[in-house]
């Protein structure tokens, strides 16, 4: 599913973000490393749109050549980087990136726990369409994205896979608390959409 909004990065840009669990599962070791997909190609979201293989090659090239970087944010919000991509790269799959949480930042480490907890589990994309086709079946093909950030996110639309943890940092029982509130929501959430599902003819 897309949610279209000005991202607070600029207000004269309009970015797209796609969420997502990527079936190889992002992984966090030793409290800080994380690492997997942000985008797999031919998955169609709910949105009815599906990222075609080649869509992120010239994003990254252009950031390259520009010495940027994609950034890696909480929850898309400009105001709150929580690490560093040290790797984004697009191959046969889709987008793979590998990164560290900034350990000196308190969001970061609170998102450290909360993915060891299973409560937040998702990666989303910020991006721009620059060439899409229309798909027979409704929706488009993503032909070519201008990829600006990655975001860790509490709730990713697609039901392909979810955040895994390897292992973490000791939690504080402060955000542990909040982690297993998070994990509750998100149970009353699925199964609140399991009884909606049930009741559709």
């Amino acid at each position: 599913m897309n949610d279209k909004g000005i991202n607070g990065m600029h207000e004269a840009i309009e970015l797209e973000h796609k969420f997502m669990k990527p079936e190889a599962q992002l992984t966090l070791s030793e409290g800080a490393r994380i690492e997997g997909y942000a985008s797999l190609f031919g998955q169609r979201d709910r949105g009815g749109d599906t990222v075609l293989p080649g869509a992120y090659a010239g994003a990254l090239a252009r950031l390259e050549a520009a010495g940027g970087r994609v950034r890696m944010l909480w929850q898309h919000d400009a105001t709150q980087p929580i690490g560093v991509w040290d790797e984004v790269v697009e191959d046969a799959r889709g987008l793979r990136v590998k990164g560290r949480l900034l350990q000196d930042v308190a969001r970061a480490r609170e998102a450290a726990v909360l993915i060891a907890a299973g409560a937040l589990d998702g990666l989303s994309i910020g991006y721009r369409t620059l060439r899409a086709e229309s798909d027979p079946r409704g929706g488009r093909r993503l032909v070519e994205l201008d990829l600006w950030e990655v975001s860790l996110v509490t709730f990713p639309m697609l039901t392909v896979a979810r955040v895994a943890a390897k292992a973490a940092a000791a939690p504080d029982p402060g955000l542990a608390q909040i982690a297993g509130l998070f994990r509750q929501a998100h149970a009353d959430l699925a199964r609140r959409r399991g009884a909606i599902a049930q009741r559709k003819p």
